[in-house]
């Protein structure tokens, strides 16, 4: 049964080789693709085994709370946007001006970088919690928002 909890967490990282699929062209587009593959195995396998109910709880409720926090930055960040271009145009009509492609840089680079962030943790804390369920030990992901 480990490795069902093993895949329970690993199975979120598949996105990854998905998402490289557009730097070849291919349009892909797989929204909240890193909880499909978790919840998947915990569905299947969570009542034959309370470790995989466990580590499938974990993980999901991992790759739901960095969705979230996605979105909040997403979400943010476009209130930003909206906010420069209200801006710019109260003040258009005034002798002052606000660069709006260095504002829009300057946004758009702390959302990816942002992101980024969300990205590298996910890359580097999944595979910890993996290796745990592999050897038997419960991991708690850390800034988890507990839903299941």
């Amino acid at each position: 049964m480990h490795i069902w909890a093993i895949l329970c967490h690993l199975l979120a990282l598949l996105w990854i080789p998905l998402a490289g699929l557009i730097f070849l062209g291919i349009p892909l587009y797989l929204p909240f693709f890193n909880i499909l593959g978790p919840l998947i195995i915990w569905l299947w396998k969570r009542s034959n085994s309370p470790w995989v109910d466990l580590q499938g709880r974990e993980s999901l409720n991992f790759q739901l709370s960095l969705v979230i926090y996605s979105l909040i930055i997403i979400f943010i960040s476009l209130l930003l946007v909206i906010l420069t271009c209200v801006i710019n145009l109260i003040i258009s009509h005034s002798d002052h001006h606000v660069d709006v492609d260095n504002v829009f840089g300057m946004l758009s680079s702390i959302l990816f970088g942002l992101i980024f962030m969300i990205a590298i943790l996910q890359a580097i804390l999944v595979p910890f919690a993996a290796l745990k369920a592999y050897k038997g030990k419960y991991y708690r992901y850390p800034l988890t928002i507990r839903f299941l």
